[in-house]
């Protein structure tokens, strides 16, 4: 789905994104041109930011140690 039209980014894109490093959400933006044109992207993309962290940092707690 896309989150950002002006820039063409997708919700997997900031995925594949935020599993290539930790990055905050202004990084994000900077990195894939999010919420930079219009705008009116940055309350989507924020809310799939904090969903995508809780899972990372769901799955990185509940994860048995190696």
């Amino acid at each position: 789905m896309y989150i950002c039209i002006c820039a063409a980014v997708t919700d997997s894109t900031i995925r594949k994104s935020l599993a290539d490093g930790d990055k905050n959400f202004k990084a994000l933006c900077k990195e894939l041109h999010v919420a930079q044109e219009c705008g009116k992207c940055g309350s989507c993309a924020r809310a799939l930011f904090q969903e995508i962290r809780a899972e990372q940092l769901k799955r990185d707690t509940t994860s048995p140690l190696a």
